[in-house]
């Protein structure tokens, strides 16, 4: 069951050939907009419309059914809330709410009601050089990690811009929540919570700018951020700590750069993690006699391989039948978003913020 028949929506009707059952699912659609949802339909044909929301989750309750939101994030707690109600498990866009006080009531529900609330900021999970540099963390091959830099700057790939010029309401925060953070910082905190393992993280500080450029006369609203940074205290379940470099630009008038990279006392490692293709290589840096040698191993993409816009959906499918994936679900997927609010919270208040798994875990 979708709810959202825009852009977002096809990628998860794509997704939904890939489950494991496909030929045993039903594909439920609905869509304010009569002509979205139309045009839904001509494309996929096999999916049922339903008028609105209420018509959709009238339907019958089946225990492995899953409601998709893919709406505006202003519309993410009360339409959740709503699918949870009605007895089904949610898997809700990114970014998972507009605020954390949304994103604790949205999984209070779900846990209530003995059912499960993912977030599809997993899309950029179970990547191969993700995966090789878990393994060089965990075999003490980088030895005591001290320095971890996450930073990728576009100078113009701004969504609601040069990036879906359509969807002006990117632009909005009080329909989007937030900039460049709301949108990539899902992905960014996830992957890093992956590799890194937090039991608790220090927001020390943080900053954001808009970057002023031409613009379109349509464009009447503009107040969020395509440029945010933040310094970091990762507290790793192994009771070491590590400081995590972040910046995330959709626009800088600066140089582009993108570089994920783990610095330890015997060696560095600096990979490809988005690998939109499947093709990907994480490079191991380390001494040999005195000299630094590097060594890069690349990964390629197989036939059999899900797609990143697969993942959420079919990761998802696979949690709620009892199966082993890496879905972002109930208190997973608050945790990491409760990061992205805290990186406000520091901004707008100028104090360190703590972010800890126990508390979001109560």
């Amino acid at each position: 069951m979708i709810i959202g028949a825009g852009t977002i929506s096809r990628h998860h009707a794509e997704a939904f050939k890939k489950l494991s059952k496909p030929e045993e699912a039903e594909l439920y659609v609905t869509d304010l907009n009569e002509q979205a949802l139309q045009d839904f339909c001509t494309q996929y044909p096999k999916a049922r419309p339903c008028k609105d929301v209420d018509e959709m989750l009238a339907l019958p309750v089946d225990d492995k059914d899953i409601v998709i939101v893919a709406t505006p994030p202003r519309t993410h707690h009360d339409l959740a809330v709503k699918a949870l109600r009605s007895g089904r498990h949610v898997l809700c866009e990114k970014p998972f709410a507009m605020n954390r006080e949304e994103a604790e009531d949205m999984v209070r529900t779900a846990e209530e009601l003995g059912l499960l609330i993912a977030c599809c900021s997993a899309r950029f999970l179970d990547v191969e050089t993700t995966g090789h540099a878990i393994q060089l963390l965990r075999n003490g091959a980088l030895g005591n990690v001290y320095r971890v830099e996450f930073v990728h700057k576009a100078r113009r790939s701004r969504p609601g811009v040069e990036h879906l010029p359509a969807l002006r309401w990117f632009l909005n925060r009080a329909v989007s929540g937030g900039g460049c953070l709301m949108d990539w910082g899902p992905y960014d905190f996830t992957t890093l919570n992956e590799v890194l393992e937090p039991t608790r993280i220090d927001v020390l500080s943080a900053w954001m700018a808009n970057p002023e450029t031409a613009l379109a006369e349509d464009i009447k609203v503009f107040d969020i951020e395509e440029h945010v940074g933040a310094a970091l205290r990762y507290h790793r379940k192994d009771g070491s700590t590590v400081i995590v470099e972040y910046e995330r630009a959709a626009c800088t008038h600066g140089k582009e750069y993108a570089n994920v990279q783990l610095e330890g006392t015997q060696g560095a490692a600096y990979w490809d993690w988005l690998c939109y293709s499947g093709d990907g290589n994480i490079t191991r840096v380390y001494d040999e006699d005195g000299k630094a040698k590097e060594e890069t191993t690349s990964y390629s993409a197989s036939p059999s391989m899900l797609t990143l816009m697969d993942k959420p959906l079919v990761f998802f499918d696979r949690t709620i039948r009892g199966q082993d994936a890496p879905s972002v679900v109930n208190r997973k997927a608050l945790f990491n978003f409760a990061i992205i609010d805290a990186i406000y919270a520091c901004i707008r208040t100028g104090a360190a913020q703590t972010i800890d798994l126990d508390s979001t875990n109560n």
